[in-house]
């Protein structure tokens, strides 16, 4: 059975410290441990937790030692980025979080998790996001929060 590439934004990695969000980031830890899903990660979700409590960066140390696939940034990434912005998937500010469908959108994941319901996990913007896919030339992205996705609570 072919293990599922599960892409992680920053907010996942946070979320197993948050009350709210606690049993499912941590229930997909434990699906990687498990090796029921492989985490992938990117530069961009360790450049942004480089500032992170100690307990947040020690959670992604941990990811780190299972030898997820790591996603470096690469130009095409950062032209899909453009194109995003260019659509008026979210505004210019809000680049990290289009950067982080665009690594997971190029490396061809089987899903993005996120707790942002803002900018990432929500109807609208997934509809966005797939149709500049579409149009570029990429496949639609999976977007899913970590309870929709992991098999533990």
């Amino acid at each position: 059975m072919k293990v599922l590439r599960v892409y992680l934004d920053t907010s996942v990695v946070g979320g197993c410290f948050d009350e709210e969000f606690a049993p499912w980031s941590n229930g997909l830890m434990e699906d990687f441990r498990t090796g029921r899903f492989l985490p992938v990660v990117s530069e961009l979700l360790a450049t942004e937790l480089e500032t992170a409590p100690e307990a947040v960066q020690a959670k992604f140390e941990e990811i780190l030692q299972l030898g997820p696939e790591f996603l470096e940034i690469s130009e095409e990434a950062l032209v899909l980025t453009a194109g995003y912005a260019e659509h008026g998937a979210l505004p210019s500010k809000f680049q990290s979080d289009m950067l982080h469908i665009a690594l997971a959108t190029v490396a061809d994941v089987d899903v993005l998790v996120s707790w942002n319901f803002k900018h990432i996990v929500r109807l609208a913007k997934i509809r966005m996001f797939n149709a500049v896919n579409i149009e570029l030339g990429y496949k639609q992205i999976q977007i899913f929060s970590p309870r929709e996705v992991t098999t533990h609570e």
